[in-house]
C-alpha cells in the first residue's frame, strides 16, 4: 500500500482527473508543497487534533495537513471530481480521512467530531469565504467546537478581519471577529502559488476564540453592525434608523456620540449598542 510520501504530483493528478479549476466554485489549487505543509504547520501542534478542511480540491493541503501530523482530517468538497483525488491520499493515509461531498455552506461537522479536539483549516474558497467566517464567528453555544481557524483569504478580506477601529479596512467583519476572536495575518501568499493564478494577493489568517467574550446576542450584534456600516460615511443617528428603534436609544446606551461614525466605534462600543438592541425586541 502506498503512503503519503508515494503519492504523485499534484499537477499530474489534477491532468488525470482533468481538475481544471472552475471560477463558479471560486478554486484555486495550491500545488507547492512547501508553501501547503507551512500552512499545516501554522496550525501546529497536530498530533490529537481533527482538521476540518473546506474545499480540499485535489489535496494538496490535505496532505500536508496529514504528513504534519493531523490525527484526522474532515476534508469537504463539493466538486465530485475532486472525489478521485482525495479516495487516493484516504488510501495512503487509512483511518486518517474522512471524505465528505457536500456545499460548506450547508454541512455541519460537529456529528462528525465526537467532541475531539477540532480546528478548522483551509484554502477557502473565495465566493464563499466571508459567509463561512461570519457563520464560524457566530455560533452557539460558545466556546465553539473549534481550537482555531487557519484560513486562508484575500489580502483585502484578511485586513477587514483584522482591521483596527479609525481605518478604512474597519467594519462588520472586524467588530465580528474582535468581539469573539484574536485574529491575526500571519503570511502572505503570492498569486503565483496557484493554478490558475488569481489576480490578488492572498493571506493566511489565524483566528483563537476567546475563552470570554462580551456578552451579546449574535444576531443583534451582527444587524446594529450591517446598519451602522451599510451607511458608514453618515453619522450613527442617521445610519442606525434602518433597525426600526431611535438611535439615540442605542448609542446612549453606549455613551456614543450621536455625530460619531461606524469606523470611529471600538468593539465594545458595537456590543453594548446590540445589547440595548436586542432589548427593544
Amino acid at each position: 500500500m502506498a503512503d503519503l510520501a508515494d503519492l504523485p504530483p499534484l499537477r499530474d493528478v489534477i491532468a488525470r482527473h482533468g481538475l481544471r479549476a472552475k471560477k463558479s466554485l471560486g478554486q484555486n489549487f495550491l500545488l507547492d508543497f512547501n508553501l501547503t505543509g507551512r500552512i499545516a504547520r501554522a496550525a501546529a501542534p497536530l498530533e490529537d487534533l481533527t482538521v476540518v478542511e473546506i474545499g480540499a480540491g485535489p489535496g494538496g493541503l490535505t496532505r500536508a495537513l496529514l504528513a504534519n501530523g493531523a490525527a484526522h482530517v474532515v476534508a469537504v468538497e463539493r466538486d465530485e471530481r475532486a472525489l478521485g483525488p482525495q479516495e487516493e491520499i484516504a488510501a495512503a493515509a487509512p483511518g486518517r480521512l474522512t471524505i465528505v461531498a457536500a456545499d460548506a455552506l450547508d454541512f455541519d461537522p460537529t456529528p462528525l467530531l465526537n467532541g475531539k479536539r477540532t480546528a478548522i483549516v483551509a484554502n477557502l474558497p473565495y465566493n464563499i469565504a466571508t459567509a463561512l467566517l461570519v457563520r464560524w464567528l457566530t455560533v452557539e453555544p460558545w466556546p465553539p467546537w473549534y481550537e482555531q481557524m487557519v484560513l486562508m483569504f484575500q489580502r483585502e478580506v484578511a485586513e477587514r478581519i483584522v482591521a483596527a477601529p479609525g481605518g478604512e479596512s474597519y467594519g462588520r467583519l472586524a467588530v465580528l471577529a474582535g468581539w469573539r476572536t484574536e485574529a491575526k495575518i500571519l503570511f502572505d501568499v503570492s498569486p503565483k502559488a496557484f493554478v490558475p493564478p488569481p489576480k490578488v494577493t492572498s493571506s493566511i489568517v489565524r483566528l483563537v476564540p476567546r475563552e470570554t467574550p462580551l456578552s451579546c446576542d449574535a444576531l443583534a450584534l451582527q444587524k446594529v453592525t450591517e446598519a451602522a456600516f451599510g451607511q458608514r460615511r453618515k453619522m450613527l443617528r442617521q445610519s442606525l434608523k434602518s433597525l426600526g428603534v431611535d438611535p439615540a436609544l442605542l448609542l446612549a446606551a453606549a455613551d456614543i456620540a450621536p455625530t460619531e461614525r461606524a469606523e470611529r466605534v471600538p468593539v465594545e462600543g458595537f456590543v453594548k449598542m446590540a445589547r440595548a438592541f436586542a432589548a427593544t425586541r
